[in-house]
């Protein structure tokens, strides 16, 4: 049974590149907001609710916890087994569904419309992650999970190859940016935007990738591996804070579960562990500085000495 740390600094976190000691607040310890889930996925803030949305996604639901009350409650069931979030740059949730094999923008008034669910006349498999670029352009991955059985969405067979697209919601104009992606899952740009970050899930061993976003603004060149995760590591969702360090969920299994920390250089600079994989993550809190961590069955924050990028 996962306890709080009862003294600082918190052993979960730690130091293991000089380079992180900055960011690391010595009186703040790993806090479990809430519990229960099946799943937890996609947290993204609004910091002018001061609340957290995420996604529990074989509960079909999405859930809100609330910083001032510190009260969990359900915000959307269902939620079309809804995976991740984010928010377009004029406030409005994003959010990638399994079950209708689509993304969808929620409106200020509550409203839902479907962005994209198809390419070329065909389904896409089951939107996963999705960022949105400061042109207000979407980007999201498309791997097959939500359709590999009934558990996080509805059984299917895919009809389009594993692609990572971008949107443009003003024309309705979309482009496979990256087609070479074996199961594509986490997606996030550094601060400046000139470098994309993608999860290859289907690889062995799993790894970080990553681009150089040409001038454009959409062109990638340059793929690379970024981080190899090793035999039993499992990246997954993940977030960049403002000096362009990555952090990004991590397991599986004892050792491995929690957050690892990867400076711009690839240099693995921290990790936070936890009891449970974590799947995704996102700053939020008054300063951005509160790291969300969706973990499994759980959430769990930290205070931490950065703040997260924007766009995230």
């Amino acid at each position: 049974m996962w306890q709080p740390s009862p003294r600082y600094p918190d052993p979960a976190i730690e130091i293991l590149d000089p380079r992180f000691a900055k960011y690391h607040i010595v009186l703040s310890a790993v806090e479990r907001l809430t519990t229960g889930l099946r799943w937890a996925e996609g947290p993204v803030w609004f910091g002018d609710g001061r609340y957290l949305l995420w996604s529990d996604i074989p509960n079909n639901r999405m859930l809100r916890w609330d910083e001032e009350t510190g009260v969990t409650s359900v915000f959307r069931k269902p939620s079309n087994f809804a995976n991740g979030n984010t928010r377009d740059r004029q406030g409005r949730l994003i959010t990638c569904e399994h079950g209708g094999r689509r993304v969808t923008r929620t409106e200020y008034d509550g409203t839902i419309t479907v962005l994209i669910d198809r390419f070329d006349g065909k389904r896409l498999n089951s939107p996963n992650d999705v960022v949105v670029k400061s042109d207000d352009s979407i980007w999201f991955t498309d791997p097959p999970f939500g359709i590999l059985g009934d558990y996080e969405g509805y059984k299917a067979e895919p009809e389009l190859p594993t692609n990572v697209y971008r949107l443009d919601p003003a024309t309705g104009r979309v482009s496979v940016v990256a087609d070479s992606i074996v199961r594509p899952n986490g997606i996030c740009f550094s601060p400046d935007e000139r470098r994309l970050y993608v999860v290859e899930s289907g690889a062995l061993p799993k790894r970080i990738r990553a681009f150089d976003v040409g001038s454009d603004g959409i062109s990638l060149s340059n793929d690379r591996v970024f981080i190899d995760a090793g035999p039993k590591g499992s990246p997954d969702g993940f977030r960049c804070d403002v000096d362009g360090n990555l952090w990004a969920g991590w397991g599986t299994g004892d050792g491995l579960d929690g957050v690892m920390i990867f400076a711009p250089d690839t240099t693995p600079i921290g990790r936070i562990a936890l009891p449970e994989r974590c799947a995704n993550l996102c700053f939020g809190g008054v300063a951005r500085n509160r790291l969300f961590m969706a973990a499994s069955q759980s959430l769990y924050a930290l205070y931490v000495n950065t703040r997260g990028a924007p766009g995230g």
